[in-house]
């Protein structure tokens, strides 16, 4: 039996490595795929900080941050994972919050009162072409200047790999890991277009999120598992917790 990781490469090597470390077989099926964006940035104006709210925002574009200095500025990131990856490209002032956009928003208006910033800075929000969530806005509703750059696109894959397509048939597959509402949408699409979506939602489907939930609850999900908090591990708990239920 095998659990099926949905999340985007690079990241998903990282998470079967963690995953065959517990134990488990892994099958990988991204659903997104990363995708470049061309980076300009024509804003003249000193950044108090830089705001990221994905480690692919940051891979997007890295030689370019580098080339303008720009990995001297305190970076806010969303979560520990894309503040690894910050430090991985030479961000050493790394401010991490606690794994959701509205927990970055919140940090950000701590470090006023910490003193990292000043109430009308100048933001650089490095982002993906889809956002849920205005968080530009939101601080810019806060007094904030937020520059917003588009570095980088996650297009849908379209169809499943083959030996996932098998797994779901031969009822080889105990559980699906799904790391962000677009890419659940994207594997509920994939696996209806293979013929498999009733396969592939008949097993338990771990979430990263109540947001990420949601859509497969409303494609007719029946066991749906949330980890407590929006972090790996966190999944990985829900994850375990599905498979005891399945086995109880």
């Amino acid at each position: 039996m095998s659990i099926l990781v949905t999340r985007p490469h690079p990241d998903n090597v990282a998470t079967a490595e963690n995953l065959r470390a517990r134990g488990h077989v892994v099958l990988l099926a991204p659903s997104l795929k990363f995708e470049p964006v061309a980076f300009h940035d024509e804003s003249e104006a000193g950044y108090g900080a830089i705001i990221v709210t994905s480690a692919n925002a940051i891979r997007a574009v890295a030689p370019q941050l580098r080339d303008l200095g720009l990995v001297e500025v305190p970076l806010f990131a969303v979560g520990e994972h894309t503040a690894a990856v910050a430090r991985e490209f030479g961000f050493t002032d790394v401010i991490v919050a606690g794994g959701d956009a509205a927990s970055l928003r919140d940090k950000v208006m701590q470090g006023v009162r910490d003193k990292i910033l000043k109430k009308k800075s100048t933001l650089l929000y490095l982002a993906g072409a889809d956002l849920s969530r205005d968080l530009g806005g939101e601080l810019g509703a806060e007094g904030f200047n937020v520059v917003t750059l588009t570095t980088y696109r996650m297009a849908p894959v379209k169809i499943l790999p083959r030996e996932v397509c098998e797994g779901f048939a031969a009822h080889g597959i105990e559980a699906v890991l799904h790391y962000s509402r677009r890419s659940a949408r994207a594997f509920l699409d994939a696996a209806r277009d293979e013929g498999v979506e009733i396969s592939a939602l008949a097993v338990p489907q771990c979430c990263l999120s109540e947001t990420v939930a949601s859509v497969l609850r409303d494609a007719g999900a029946s066991r749906v598992l949330v980890a407590a908090t929006p972090d790996e591990n966190a999944l990985f708990d829900a994850l375990e917790r599905a498979l005891r239920t399945r086995l109880a």
